[in-house]
């Protein structure tokens, strides 16, 4: 499992800077609130694919709630930046979806935290 996490992070970072490169260029007509809604994605999308990487280098210590973790940063990530960028770029409201997977996301923080106090030594 530590080397899904690890692609999942890197692919999640591809992501991030081809999203970097769409907003900077084929997004620039959007309003400012949609660019800054993207723009804040771009950052959740970005910090969580390291964190997707560091529960792949953690995995063999943090074991189950490790992969816990994981799950929920790639479960939180596409339910949190597919509801904001669908609204921001194309108008499409997903309700709950955002805010689910920001709580998805949060909990996997939580979960992550947990994992130090039962981690292997």
């Amino acid at each position: 499992m530590e080397r899904l996490w690890i692609a999942l992070g890197a692919l999640a970072g591809l992501a991030t800077v081809a999203m970097s490169a769409l907003a900077a260029h084929a997004f620039a007509g959007l309003d400012a609130t949609a660019r800054d809604s993207i723009a804040a994605a771009i950052q959740i999308q970005g910090w969580h694919a390291l964190a997707l990487l560091f529960c792949g280098l953690w995995k063999p210590r943090g074991g189950r709630l490790a992969h816990f973790a994981a799950t929920g940063f790639a479960v939180g990530l596409i339910l949190f930046c597919a509801g904001v960028y669908s609204h921001a770029i194309w108008g499409l409201r997903l309700p709950m979806v955002a805010p689910t997977g920001g709580s998805i996301l949060m909990l996997a923080w939580l979960t992550l935290a947990l994992s130090a106090f039962t981690a292997r030594r």
